[in-house]
C-alpha cells in the first residue's frame, strides 16, 4: 500500500500507533509532546485528530486509561498510594480528588464496595449469574436454599 494512494489509512494508522504508546506507557511520566512524537503530528493537528477518532482528548484518554489501571490495581489489594504511583500519578490527594470525581468514589470507597462485593459473590454466588445465562439454560433457582434445580422444560 503506497502512503500516497492511501493517506487517510497511514494518517489513522499513526494515530493508533500514539494511542498504543498511551497504552503502553501509561506508568510513565508522558506528556503531550511524547504522544505527539510518536505519532509525527503536529500538537494541534493531533489532539483534534485523536479526538475525532476515539471522542477523547489524548489527555482525557491517559486520564481514564490511567484510572481503569487503579481501578484494577485496588481490585487486587493494592494500597491507595500504590496503586497511584503504579500508574504514573505524582500525587495521591490528585490521584484520590480525579477517582472521586471520575467515579464518583474516592478510592478507598472503591476498594470497600469491591470487597464487600466479593464477600457476597462468595456468600451467594447464584446472585451473580445473568438471568439470561440462567433462562438460556432452564435452570431455576430455589431462593429459600439457592440451590440449583433442573428448570420446567414444558
Amino acid at each position: 500500500m503506497a502512503i500516497d494512494q492511501y493517506p487517510k489509512a497511514y494518517l489513522y494508522m499513526r494515530i493508533v500507533q500514539a494511542k498504543l504508546f498511551i497504552d503502553k506507557s501509561y506508568a510513565e511520566p508522558i506528556n503531550l509532546k511524547d504522544i505527539t512524537n510518536e505519532a509525527f503530528f503536529s500538537k494541534y493537528h493531533f489532539i483534534r485528530t485523536f479526538k475525532a477518532i476515539y471522542g477523547y482528548s489524548p489527555h482525557q484518554y491517559l486520564k481514564k486509561v490511567r484510572l481503569e489501571k487503579a481501578k484494577q490495581f485496588l481490585r487486587e489489594g493494592q494500597s491507595i498510594n500504590e496503586a497511584c504511583h503504579s500508574v504514573g500519578f505524582e500525587s495521591t490527594n490528585t490521584f484520590m480528588g480525579l477517582f472521586k470525581k471520575i467515579t464518583g468514589q474516592t478510592p478507598s470507597e472503591f476498594r470497600k464496595d469491591h470487597i464487600q462485593q466479593k464477600k457476597e459473590e462468595e456468600l451467594n454466588p447464584l446472585k451473580f449469574v445473568p438471568g439470561c445465562f440462567m433462562e438460556n439454560f432452564k435452570i431455576a433457582i430455589l431462593k429459600s436454599d439457592n440451590k440449583l434445580m433442573p428448570g420446567n422444560f414444558d
